[in-house]
């Protein structure tokens, strides 16, 4: 989530406008709407953080963590019947005996990814 998908969440549950965060923040009327091209500067995002009455880590750490949360999966890439596919479509055997060879594995011993 971006710090403006952040701010926008948490103005909306506080009942807020982004406008009138931004006026309280001292801001210009539409600056923080700017912030979905680009990110603020401390001094701002500091400013919006005191009128939402959190701080400035939690919105910073609340963008990172939503990328840290997704899982990694592991595969046994001599199994058979697991079907990888690739966009939506499946690997061709001979690409997957391609892929299989560059990770190690080619020879089917087994090895997980």
């Amino acid at each position: 989530m971006s710090i403006y998908d952040q701010v926008k969440q948490l103005a909306k549950k506080r009942g807020i406008s982004l406008q009138n965060l931004a006026i309280k923040a001292g801001l210009g009327i539409n600056s923080i709407y700017s912030w979905q091209k680009k990110d603020p500067s401390i001094s701002r995002l500091t400013r919006v953080a005191e009128v939402l009455g959190v701080s400035v880590d939690s919105l910073l750490s609340k963008e990172k963590s939503s990328v840290a949360k997704t899982p990694t999966k592991k595969i046994d890439l001599s199994d058979k019947n697991v079907i990888m596919t690739y966009e939506g479509r499946r690997i061709p055997p001979e690409d997957l005996a391609y892929i299989k060879r560059i990770l190690g594995s080619g020879d089917d011993d087994g090895k997980s990814i």
